[in-house]
């Protein structure tokens, strides 16, 4: 019988792990937040955010798709809209929640996505349209910075046809409040 050591087992993996992580290897913390890109990738997503300990960070609860046609009959698919504008119009609530605490979409650090089947594409998770919305917010000329991210395919959430809901968590450090209150 061969028997394997649980820390030849764990380095193994370590060392699998360790070459695409350098970054996520510092010894202090950071004195910024840091994010980390994905190796050899320009997907528009962080591998990792390192959060310093003096930031304020700011965790906002799941944003639901708001009904976008306002004219459709009430709780219909028209009335949502599909993935693409739903995912819009919750990254503008988010924009707004940003802004109501002194932040922008740059200091997001943090998403989880929940998606929705669209009826529309045989209950399939429709990411290309979550994609088109995400990257006018994310990883833009105008506003590089990339959160951390995780997608999720979900069976309903709380609204009938709502296909899109996203929590996010934010970060600043209180040398950037200052200059984004002195900007305004």
């Amino acid at each position: 019988m061969v028997r394997i050591s649980r820390s030849i087992v764990v380095l193994g993996v370590l060392g699998f792990i360790a070459p695409g992580l350098p970054a996520l290897a510092d010894s202090k913390p950071p004195a910024e937040i840091v994010r980390v890109p994905i190796p050899n990738s320009d997907f528009p997503i962080s591998l990792a955010v390192r959060v310093p300990p003096q930031a304020e960070t700011i965790y906002f609860s799941g944003i639901p798709s708001p009904v976008t046609n306002p004219a459709a009959p009430k709780d219909s698919p028209e009335a949502y809209g599909d993935t693409q504008t739903q995912a819009t119009a919750v990254f503008e609530r988010l924009k707004g929640a940003l802004e109501s605490q002194g932040l922008t979409p740059g200091d997001v650090v943090s998403l989880t996505v929940y998606l929705v089947g669209d009826p529309a594409k045989g209950g399939k998770l429709d990411f290309p349209g979550l994609q088109a919305a995400y990257t006018k917010y994310f990883g833009t000329a105008d506003q590089p910075n990339k959160p951390a991210r995780t997608t999720v395919q979900v069976a309903a959430l709380a609204a009938p046809n709502v296909l899109v809901e996203i929590q996010a968590t934010a970060a600043k450090l209180p040398a950037q409040k200052e200059r984004h209150r002195a900007a305004k």
